[in-house]
């Protein structure tokens, strides 16, 4: 098994409630109560441990809430590696209505981190050695555009496979040179990405070749929720519809999907076998309640739901 770093710029401690129904001005008494190291290269690090792989956690972190992160991950056994800053690591958190269903979340844009500090950073995550890289959240306050980007192209004369996941300007600024392996947007973050909306799974497979075609990432696996996920290589696209489950909870789903497909890529699958386990993982997260990620068993029975299927 290859070992993976990953980056999380913008952490979070994710914090999940339940209430029988949301009111506004009363108190509503919780239940059900989770707090779990977040942001986007955590999860993928908790997912990709929990099915067997060896990942380092490198994310930036400040303030008495980022000693509260340092010991959570501490908590889940994840080898880290901080990246100190000054300002207050974010808190999420996300409330299910148990009355309707409904799951609300509110996130933070997280502290403005300064020059001297993503520099600093940069230099440091120049210097990783891993088989693959994987870059996933949002860009925090201060950090220019194209960081991972400047990130990937001084991983690249190493042979560190590069995987994205980031949105908006991250997204953008990450695909700015040809240096990513893997990519994986959202089906509404590759429609903010390409200036225009994806009307199924035709439009959506059209939109990630043409990205793979002109060089920006080798794979493309955009997932589109509920209706499943579709792969882009240079040769040939693949869709593949969800599997219908019962879900709790959409926290994680992505990375959980990142996770599993790179797992997969590092043990050597095809891409297409790698795609689907990436599907059954993003899956399988949706099954676990509040701010939980997606577990080895349930993504392999998913996995061979999805083989047969």
């Amino acid at each position: 098994m290859k070992n993976i770093a990953t980056l999380t710029l913008n952490p979070t401690i994710d914090v999940a409630y339940e209430v029988d129904k949301v009111f506004a001005t009363h108190k509503m008494r919780t239940a059900g109560e989770y707090h779990n190291p977040g942001g986007g290269g955590i999860n993928v690090a908790r997912v990709f441990v929990r099915l067997g792989g060896n990942a380092r956690v490198h994310y930036l972190s400040g303030g008495a809430t980022g000693v509260a992160l340092d010991g959570l991950l501490d908590r889940h056994q994840l080898v880290r590696a901080q990246i100190p800053i000054q300002g207050e690591t974010r808190v999420a958190t996300s409330v299910l209505e148990r009355d309707s269903g409904k799951e609300y979340r509110f996130t933070p844009p997280g502290p403005v981190v300064e020059e001297t500090e993503w520099r600093l950073a940069l230099d440091q995550l120049s210097q990783v050695t891993c088989d693959y890289f994987v870059a996933s959240g949002s860009l925090p306050p201060g950090v220019p555009e194209d960081f991972y980007g400047q990130l990937a192209a001084a991983l690249a004369p190493r042979g560190i496979g590069f995987v994205l996941d980031s949105s908006g300007a991250g997204l953008r600024g990450g695909l700015s040179d040809e240096h990513v392996l893997l990519v994986k947007p959202s089906q509404g973050e590759l429609q903010q990405l390409v200036g225009r909306d994806l009307k199924g799974p035709d439009a959506i497979a059209a939109a990630a070749q043409d990205i793979v075609r002109s060089g920006r990432a080798r794979y493309v696996a955009v997932t589109l929720g509920h209706e499943g996920a579709v792969l882009a290589t240079a040769e040939s696209t693949l869709y593949h519809p969800a599997i219908p489950i019962d879900a709790k909870s959409a926290v994680g789903a992505g990375d959980s999907f990142v996770a599993a497909m790179v797992y997969a890529l590092a043990s050597d699958w095809p891409v297409e076998d790698a795609f689907r386990y990436g599907i059954a993982g993003g899956t399988a997260a949706v099954l676990t309640p509040g701010t939980d990620l997606a577990r080895p068993a349930d993504i392999d029975r998913l996995y061979a739901q999805i083989k047969t299927g």
